[in-house]
């Protein structure tokens, strides 16, 4: 006999905030990727900051949507070591693929190197917070769902690297960003969806409704924070803002002399009208 469950205990809220907080993770790494590559200056920090914001986007978005997870009445609690663990894991994952392609580019080995690294390692982070989560009874999986799973993180994080190095304009990166949140969200709950549960009443200590939403939103403060100062440096950072051509917008060139305006014999300048 199984348990009946549920990723929807409070209704539309908790997928509905874990979508916003995927694609914000999602459009603020994408801006300062493109920051760091189109400019040139301080690299390392702006793609360091970049995966920082995509990591703590997908744990979040896993966290907010696990708060509408519930197992037929059954309480739950979390190990606060091994959640912790998770939000390690889904921020180094990133950073190795945002660097991998932030400094070597995005060449079809590179972009298929780092996003199968990318992919499993967000996999890995959603079955490690998944497995922080101790229920009255064992949770199990089906293979099947779990590997489709997988393959949508694979997928998801390739897009997303190719997307932090491809996409430019300010529009470009919101709509990037949205079909992003959508595909990571979509493997949290693909994943979700392979959870089955024995009804046993003699396993783990269980912890009240309102103990365990109360250690999530504890949980979630430190990646909400960083997210926050995330935005608020992305904001008063006219490159990364600015949405135009980060290629050379600012940057004088012959591209200022007018059209008209050609080279003479001795080398200086000659102008010729229209009718020229």
């Amino acid at each position: 006999m199984e348990a009946t469950v549920s990723n929807f205990h409070y209704g539309a809220v908790t997928p509905v905030a874990a979508f916003v907080m995927a694609c914000l993770g999602a459009a603020l790494g994408l801006r300062c990727t493109t920051r760091a590559i189109r400019r040139g200056t301080n690299q390392v920090g702006w793609l360091a900051l970049g995966a920082v914001s995509i990591g703590c986007g997908i744990w979040t978005m896993h966290f907010i949507a696990m708060a509408g997870f519930t197992i037929d009445g059954m309480s739950m609690k979390y190990d606060s070591a091994t959640t912790v663990l998770s939000l390690v894991v889904a921020i180094a994952v990133v950073a190795v693929g945002v660097f991998l392609v932030g400094l070597r580019g995005p060449g079809p080995a590179v972009l298929t190197t780092a996003g199968i690294f990318t992919g499993l390692g967000v996999a890995a982070m959603h079955y490690l917070g998944m497995a922080a989560m101790h229920t009255p009874g064992d949770l199990r999986y089906s293979s099947l769902t779990v590997a489709l799973s997988i393959l949508i993180a694979v997928v998801a994080a390739t897009a997303a690297l190719w997307a932090a190095v491809s996409v430019h304009g300010l529009g470009a990166s919101l709509g990037a960003s949205l079909i992003m949140g959508v595909a990571v969200t979509g493997m949290h709950y693909t994943g979700m969806a392979a959870v089955d549960v024995p009804v046993d009443h003699h396993g783990a200590g269980t912890q009240s409704s309102a103990g365990m939403l109360s250690f999530l939103l504890v949980m979630l403060a430190g990646p909400l924070a960083a997210l926050v100062m995330s935005a608020v440096v992305v904001m008063f950072d006219g490159d990364v803002m600015l949405g135009a051509d980060e290629r050379g917008a600012r940057t004088p060139g012959p591209a200022s002399v007018p059209a008209h305006a050609v080279a003479g014999r001795d080398g200086s300048a000659a102008y010729r009208g229209p009718g020229a």
